[in-house]
C-alpha cells in the first residue's frame, strides 16, 4: 500500500471509531439517534420498514443463487422461493396499508451482510455439489433471520392490537419456516452427501 492510501486508510478508521466512540458513553450505553423510535409502534413500523428493504433485496439476490446451483432440486427450491418471496413483498404492503402506514424501504444491514455473505460462498467454491451445498448453508441463514423478523413482527402486531397485521405477518412466517424444512431436506437428501464424495475423490 501506498503512503498516501495508508494515510487516507489511517483517517478513515479513525473517523469510524470517533463515530463509534460519540455514540456510545464511558458506561457503554448507547446514545440514541434524533430519529429513534419512542414506542412499540415506531418500532414496529420501522422494522416492517427494514424487512420490507430485505425481500426486495432477496427478490434480486434468488436468480443469481439458482443460476449458480448444479442441483435441479436446489434450484427448484430456490426459484419457488423466489415467487413466494415476490408475493411476501406485495403482502408486507399489505400489512403497511393495514396499518396506515406507506410502504416504504429502509435499508436492512443484516439482510445485506448475508447476501454478501452468500456472493462470497459463490466465489470461494467451484461450481458442483459443494458450491450447492454452501448456497444451502448462506439461504438458511437467511431464512432464520426472517423466521425471527417475521416471529418478533407478529407478537409486536398481537400486543398492538393489529389483527389483520397478525394474520398477513403469521402467514408469511409459516411460508419461511416451510422454506427452511425444504433447505434442510434438500441438503441432507443429497446434496451434503454429494459434496463430501466430492471431497474424497
Amino acid at each position: 500500500m501506498k503512503t498516501a492510501e495508508k494515510k487516507t486508510a489511517a483517517t478513515k478508521s479513525k473517523t469510524a471509531a470517533k463515530t463509534t466512540a460519540s455514540k456510545t458513553s464511558s458506561n457503554g450505553t448507547v446514545k440514541a439517534k434524533p430519529s429513534a423510535a419512542e414506542g412499540l409502534r415506531e418500532l414496529f413500523v420501522d422494522s416492517l420498514k427494514d424487512i420490507y428493504w430485505a425481500e426486495k433485496a432477496l427478490v434480486k439476490a434468488l436468480p443469481k443463487m439458482a443460476k449458480n446451483a448444479t442441483s435441479q432440486n436446489l434450484i427448484t427450491a430456490i426459484n419457488d422461493h423466489l415467487a413466494v418471496t415476490q408475493k411476501q413483498v406485495a403482502r408486507l404492503e399489505e400489512v403497511f396499508k393495514s396499518v396506515g402506514e406507506k410502504a416504504v424501504a429502509k435499508k436492512c444491514d443484516a439482510m445485506e451482510g448475508l447476501i454478501k455473505e452468500g456472493e462470497s460462498i459463490l466465489e470461494e467454491t467451484e461450481s458442483g455439489p459443494v458450491r450447492d451445498a454452501g448456497i444451502i448453508a448462506a439461504s438458511q441463514k437467511i431464512e432464520h433471520y426472517e423466521i425471527a423478523t417475521y416471529g418478533t413482527l407478529a407478537a409486536f402486531a398481537t400486543t398492538l392490537g393489529e389483527d389483520d397485521a397478525v394474520l398477513l405477518l403469521e402467514k408469511t412466517l409459516a411460508e419461511e419456516k416451510e422454506a427452511d424444512v425444504t433447505l434442510t431436506e434438500a441438503a441432507y437428501n443429497t446434496i451434503n452427501f454429494d459434496a463430501k464424495e466430492e471431497e474424497e475423490d
